[in-house]
C-alpha cells in the first residue's frame, strides 16, 4: 500500500506501543500507553524502535493514508518524548567509555586489527544473497541519506555551518540529481535486484537497523543535542571511506553492476575528504564557538559506534549461523 508521493505503507506493529501508534496514525483517537507502559518495555527492543520509527517517519515522507496533520498531533508527540527519553537514557548508560572527544576521535580514527563488522565479512567471505540483504537493511536510511543532518545546520554558526553546507552540498549531488547519494543508493538496489522504493523493506528491518536510523532523527529534531549530531555526523564521515572501500571491493568480486559498485567508490573518495572538512570544520567551529558541547558531541560518537556494533553483531551472528539477518527473507532475485 503505497500513497501518490511514494509514501510507504503503514508496517505491521510489533508490540503494545507501536501498535498503538499506528492506531493513532490511523484513527487520531487512540488511548496511547503511559509512561509506565513504556519504562517496562526494552529500550532498543523491536516495539520501542518501531514505535519511535512510525513517529519520526511523519517529519520525512509519511505514511500511505495517514493525515499529514498527524505530523503534529499533540498526543503522538508527547508520546513520542516518552518513547525518547527512554531510548536517549539507556544509550546515556551505555555510552560511558570516553571522557572527552578527542579520546573518542582517537578511538575511530584508527581501524582495529582483524575487524569483524560487515564490510569485512562481505569482503572476506560474502554471498551475493548476503550483499543483497544488508543493501535492503540499510536502504531504510540510504534512501534519505543526509536528510537527518539538514535539521542542525539552522543551529550552527560561522565555520561551522559553512563547513557542514559544503558536506551536505555533495551528500546531494552537487545540484544534480541523479548523482544525489540517495539515488546513487537506489540505483544500487536495481543492480543486485531490489525493489528501491521508500520504505520498502522496513517489516524486514530488524530492532537494530531501526536503532541506528531513530538515532539520528532523535539527535537531528532537538536543538539541545545539536552537538551530538554533529557527532554522529564525524562519526559516519570518519569512519566510512575504508568500509566504503571493502564493499566496493566485495561487490566487484560478487559480480555486481556497475551502479552498484559506484555508490562505494564514490564514498571512498568523497568521505576522505569530508572527514578532514567534519573534523576540522563542523566539530572544530562548533566547539570554538559552543565549548560546552564537548560532552555532546563525544555521546554522539560513542552511541553511533554502539548502535552500529549491534547491528553488525546481529547481521553477521545471523550469517555466521547460516540464517538471513532479515526480519522477512528476500526472495530469489
Amino acid at each position: 500500500m503505497r500513497g501518490l508521493a511514494g509514501q510507504p505503507g503503514l508496517p505491521d506493529s510489533r508490540g503494545p506501543l507501536s501498535h498503538a501508534v499506528r492506531r493513532q496514525l490511523l484513527d487520531g483517537a487512540t488511548r496511547l500507553p503511559d509512561h509506565a507502559a513504556v519504562r517496562r518495555s526494552d529500550p532498543y527492543g523491536e516495539d520501542v524502535q518501531l514505535a519511535l520509527h512510525l513517529c519520526y517517519e511523519l517529519h520525512y515522507r509519511g505514511f500511505a493514508h495517514v493525515p499529514d496533520d498527524r505530523e503534529w498531533d499533540a498526543g503522538l508527540l508527547g508520546f513520542r518524548a516518552l518513547l525518547e527519553a527512554h531510548f536517549e537514557g539507556r544509550l546515556r548508560r551505555d555510552c560511558r567509555r570516553f571522557h572527552d572527544a578527542d579520546e573518542a576521535f582517537a578511538d575511530i580514527l584508527v581501524e582495529p586489527v582483524g575487524g569483524s563488522g560487515v564490510s569485512h565479512h562481505l569482503v572476506e567471505q560474502g554471498q551475493l544473497w548476503q550483499m543483497r540483504e544488508y543493501a535492503a537493511l540499510r536502504s531504510i536510511y540510504q534512501l534519505r541519506e543526509a536528510d537527518p543532518h539538514l535539521w542542525v545546520v539552522p543551529r550552527l554558526q560561522g565555520r561551522a555551518k559553512a563547513a557542514m553546507v559544503a558536506v551536505e552540498y555533495d551528500e546531494f549531488g552537487c545540484g544534480r540529481a541523479e548523482r544525489m547519494h540517495s539515488q546513487l543508493w537506489a540505483d544500487l538496489m536495481s543492480d543486485l535486484d531490489l525493489d528501491h522504493a521508500y520504505g520498502r523493506y522496513l517489516e524486514s528491518a530488524g530492532s537494530e537497523t531501526l536503532a541506528t536510523v531513530n538515532l539520528m532523527s532523535l539527535f537531528g529534531l532537538h536543538r539541545r543535542l545539536r552537538g551530538a549530531l554533529v557527532g554522529h555526523f564525524a562519526a559516519v564521515e570518519v569512519t566510512s571511506s575504508p568500509g566504503a572501500a571493502r564493499l566496493a571491493t566485495a561487490l566487484r568480486r560478487l559480480g555486481a553492476g556497475p551502479a552498484a559498485q559506484l555508490f562505494y567508490d564514490e564514498h571512498v573518495e568523497a568521505d576522505a575528504v569530508h572527514e578532514q572538512l567534519v573534523r576540522r570544520e563542523v566539530v572544530g567551529g562548533l566547539l570554538e564557538e559552543e565549548p560546552g558541547l564537548a560532552a555532546d558531541v563525544t555521546f554522539g560518537i560513542e552511541a553511533t559506534g554502539f548502535l552500529e556494533d549491534r547491528l553488525h553483531a546481529r547481521v553477521v551472528g545471523a550469517w555466521l549461523a547460516g540464517r538471513s539477518a532479515l526480519r522477512t527473507p528476500l526472495g530469489t532475485p
